[in-house]
């Protein structure tokens, strides 16, 4: 059994909208009022609060009603997911990365869990908890669950670009095929991670697999020059740092909002598909085992501004978990192995070949010519993890297929705006201070009053 996790679009009234934005404010203030209590505790040197346990004491003896219609299993899935982070930065600089720190920055919205047993999922409709003495929450799926009922474990409730969507995560079992059919383990492939290509797909029986990304890099392209575009526009109407901007100004970021999250859908969307054209690939063709090259190392080098936005944009660490999760689901092992020389070493001589400008390795020495990505796929096919090329000779995909992903964005010749229509941008304003700390102890219930007592008039 594995856990997979859809994203559904909430259609809700206003009334529902704006109760559903309170219970993730709420979920917000749960996470500053634990951030101000370290934050005391930490003055006064005392040991931080961080513990689950310690965490949920603290939020039972707060009280009913301290955070509005947050229920305490809201809550508590809040304090789970400080509790988490901070243990999790905790083993890192441990284990010797220093740039890794501790949870510190103040959220406006959190998003907020609950597990099974305390939701209702009836169809299209959910009903989401809130506290004691509110009234019930419904809200109304955009589509529908690709769960059954009975599957499901866990909904969030979260926001993205301004919409709100509900996170569903269900326990799905592992497919099974019939005998002769189904994922052979002693059948290989590699597969070399690139940005122009996003998975280029060798197996050691000939055949080959190639993803073209440039769909997803044009998409990247235009939204970056959109971006720049919209804040030439209206960088001399932008308000002065404190100042508060107008009604216009709020609605061109509610614009802005909504256009990074497209573009965030539409990529991962795009990287999906990619992903889900692999695993259909390596079950047509029976590999039970795929053999995954970890390019992480190249992260750490300094390539000039352009070259580093595009590693940014690379997205590593999403494309091995999204490869990872749909290779488990179909019943495929996914090694990562060290890819380290594979894109500059001939297959037939094993010498080392000058960087090609192009996508085609030239071999100076045995005049082999060959599709650089499917080459390198090739010899990670023959690496083992944690170790170097194996004995096994390096067999070239004779058969290779073309795949394009990310067939719903727009073309990278077309614009999707008029170059000529202005744009407006905002600049965020500078909050209230920080309050002071109490001048004895502190408790959850109290910090939240404090929390209360700044927010601007009418913000809830």
């Amino acid at each position: 059994m594995v856990y997979r996790t859809a994203r559904v679009a909430l259609r809700v009234t206003p009334g529902q909208r704006r109760r559903c934005f309170g219970l993730l404010r709420s979920a917000g203030d749960v996470w500053a009022c634990v951030l101000e209590i370290n934050a005391w505790r930490r003055r006064r040197h005392d040991a931080p609060l961080v513990g689950y346990q310690a965490l949920c004491r603290e939020l039972s003896g707060s009280g009913p009603g301290t955070f509005g219609e947050l229920d305490s299993t809201g809550a508590r899935s809040v304090l789970r997911r400080f509790s988490d982070a901070w243990f999790a930065a905790a083993k890192a600089r441990r284990d010797g990365d220093l740039s890794v720190r501790f949870p510190r920055r103040r959220r406006a919205l959190m998003p907020v869990r609950w597990y099974h047993g305390t939701f209702t999922l009836d169809g299209l409709r959910v009903r989401i908890p809130t506290a004691q003495g509110a009234s019930p929450l419904w809200v109304r799926l955009a589509r529908e669950v690709p769960y059954p009922v009975e599957q499901v474990r866990s909904v969030t409730l979260l926001c993205e670009g301004g919409r709100l969507f509900l996170d569903i995560t269900a326990e799905v079992p592992v497919a099974v095929y019939p005998p002769g059919v189904g994922p052979d383990p002693g059948r290989v492939a590699g597969v070399d991670l690139g940005i122009i290509h996003p998975y280029a797909v060798a197996s050691r029986d000939g055949e080959g697999l190639l993803v073209s990304g440039r769909a997803i890099r044009a998409e990247h392209r235009m939204h970056l020059a959109d971006t720049k575009t919209r804040r030439r526009a209206v960088a001399h109407r932008a308000p002065k740092p404190g100042q508060k901007g107008s009604r216009r100004w709020r609605k061109h970021r509610r614009r802005t909002r909504l256009v990074e999250g497209r573009h965030k859908r539409r990529v991962r969307q795009a990287q999906h598909e990619a992903a889900r054209t692999v695993v259909s690939w390596a079950v047509e063709q029976r590999n039970g085992v795929l053999r995954v090259g970890n390019p992480r190392g190249v992260l750490d080098i300094d390539a000039g501004r352009r070259h580093n936005l595009r590693l940014r944009q690379w997205q590593i660490g999403r494309l091995l978990q999204i490869l990872e999760d749909k290779a488990t689901l179909a019943g495929i092992t996914v090694d990562p192995v060290n890819e380290r020389g594979t894109s500059s070493t001939c297959p037939t001589c094993l010498r080392r070949v000058p960087k090609p400008r192009g996508r085609t390795l030239s071999c100076p020495h045995c005049q082999f010519s060959g599709h650089r990505d499917l080459i390198a796929a090739a010899i990670i096919a023959t690496r083992t993890p944690g170790g170097g090329p194996t004995p096994a000779a390096v067999v070239l995909p004779k058969v290779v297929t073309h795949r394009r992903a990310g067939r719903h964005l727009p073309g990278a010749g077309q614009s999707r705006r008029d170059p000529r229509r202005p744009h407006r941008v905002s600049r965020g304003s500078v909050g209230p201070r920080r309050p002071a700390p109490p001048p004895g102890g502190e408790s959850l219930a109290l910090t939240a009053r404090i929390h209360n007592a700044h927010r601007k008039p009418g913000e809830r």
